[in-house]
């Protein structure tokens, strides 16, 4: 029985990506593998250039702060946050503090987890402007001026996880609502996505609802994938443990650490005990806004059919297993994909089979997002369809569908050019088994007189060498069955 629990929060900051500018500048809000491409002199905090908030990056935040299920404030402010870094040339951030309101207060979320719905509180989402890119190099570091000025929005838990694994659930179901909603692609490759995550233990029979049973919360910054996460959660909990576990424990102080992944570790950053004073105050080029509540009814309205609507309707509804249910609507893209499968005509169950097996690992094994799949989804409900009226079996389809992705070539044309599709004609099919049965009179009569029944499958095997594969052979052993009783 573990001794221990631990008591885990997320701040997930996730880029705006879906506005054509910045949050406070005209720049193109964009990502280019070119550095400064994407600039203004707001961006780069230049003297005399003054922020005009970008209003589609404000609506879509409030759609997100309203998919949490937060309190939207009375009036938009924005502050300062004062403090001096090289990728923050002007020397503060616009941001928006907890007071005297961000975009989202109070909210909870459910989520997948282990078979079960789970509910998280949101302290809240704020909205504010993202820092230039930081590349340090052995001679010098480098700044790219392409994300400054991006619209951020942080979001930030409760202390509401017990593990690792928990965590990135939370996390995936977050992306996938700023997928489904079209607010952002929500891609950690193109640095859209970063954590940092607040880790402490405690003793695993203590009550959690009580504050003063918590341990000492140590922060690790800057984690850029949810894979990442989970490393850092793990091992910052055997950490902590090992400090239990020795008694310095309690002499360990409220710190910020980072993680270094090459020794799966993290490393001791600065203490929480000196923390930086940020000397927030309301930022006076931005005058505050009053949010229109029939804007805001608006903006409700668009808020479309999100992850965990899917997946009730894939369980409820289609008769799908939850866990691959989870799977499928992992990702906006993957779902979407799914039920366009199910508009050509194909049964849910069908698709999801063909989905979680063959579809999801060649796209894994090609190193691809389901976008880039070169097999279009009414090409894959053509290939379904066709074991169903029986023109190709369904190993015969998924074959045909591997060498496909092996060959880039379309599959319905691998079937047809390599002259697989099963017999349609049972006179013909009749007269082959037939003379199979002819050729074979002992056997025949072993089956019809000696009971041994396992003699059709020699007949069947028969039949599939003389049609070169192309009988179906669920139609075939029924044919088979029905001319051996006539020659009883």
């Amino acid at each position: 029985m573990n001794k221990y629990k631990a008591l885990i929060g997320l701040e997930m900051h996730c880029q705006i990506s879906n506005t054509n500018s910045k949050v406070f500048s005209s720049a193109k809000n964009g990502y280019s593998e070119d550095a400064n491409v994407y600039v203004q002199g707001v961006d780069m905090g230049f003297p005399g250039t003054l922020p005009v908030v970008n209003k589609e990056a404000v609506k879509k935040a409030l759609m997100m702060s309203m998919m949490l299920n937060c309190t939207q404030p009375e009036y938009l402010y924005f502050e300062r946050k004062n403090y001096y870094y090289p990728d923050l040339p002007k020397g503060y951030q616009i941001t928006q503090d907890t007071k005297p309101s961000p975009i989202g207060i109070g909210g909870e979320v459910e989520y997948f987890f282990e078979k079960e719905v789970k509910r998280a509180k949101i302290d809240n989402i704020h909205l504010e402007e993202d820092t230039a890119l930081q590349s340090h190099l052995p001679e010098c570091s480098l700044l790219d001026y392409n994300r400054s000025g991006i619209p951020l929005l942080e979001l930030v838990t409760a202390p509401a996880f017990h593990s690792s694994d928990e965590a990135v659930a939370f996390l995936e179901t977050i992306r996938s609502m700023y997928q489904y909603a079209g607010i952002s692609e929500a891609d950690p490759k193109k640095g859209q996505v970063r954590c940092d995550v607040n880790v402490s233990i405690m003793d695993a029979d203590a009550d959690e609802e009580n504050p003063d049973n918590w341990g000492t919360k140590v922060e690790i910054k800057g984690v850029n994938s949810f894979g990442t996460v989970k490393a850092v959660i793990d091992c910052e909990i055997a950490r902590q443990i090992e400090l239990k576990e020795n008694g310095t424990y309690d002499e360990m102080e409220q710190q910020t650490r980072r993680y270094d992944e090459e020794t799966n570790s993290t490393k001791f950053m600065r203490s929480k005990q000196d923390a930086i004073d940020y000397r927030y105050f309301v930022e006076p080029n931005i005058p505050r806004i009053k949010i229109d509540k029939e804007w805001l009814e608006d903006i409700r309205k668009e808020i479309p059919r999100l992850r965990n609507a899917r997946m009730k309707t894939y369980i409820e509804e289609y008769g799908i297993k939850p866990i691959d249910a989870d799977t499928l609507t992992k990702e906006k893209s993957t779902s979407d994909y799914f039920e366009s499968i199910i508009s050509n005509g194909v049964k849910p169950v069908d698709a999801a089979n063909w989905m979680n097996t063959i579809i999801l690992g060649s796209i894994n094994k090609l190193s691809i997002t389901i976008n880039e799949f070169f097999i279009k989804p009414e090409t894959i409900a053509e290939l379904i369809k066709m074991t169903y009226s029986g023109k190709i079996s369904k190993n015969q389809a998924k074959n045909a569908l591997y060498e496909a992705v092996d060959t880039n070539k379309n599959p319905l044309d691998i079937i047809s050019e390599s002259g697989i599709e099963q017999m349609q004609n049972d006179d013909e099919l009749l007269d082959i088994i037939n003379k199979i049965l002819d050729a074979n009179p002992s056997q025949v009569d072993d089956y019809l007189n000696k009971g041994l029944s396992n003699i059709i499958n020699y007949f069947l095997g028969q039949v599939m060498k003389e049609t070169k594969g192309k009988a179906n052979p669920a139609h075939a052993m029924e044919l088979l069955k029905q001319e051996i009783e006539k020659r009883k």
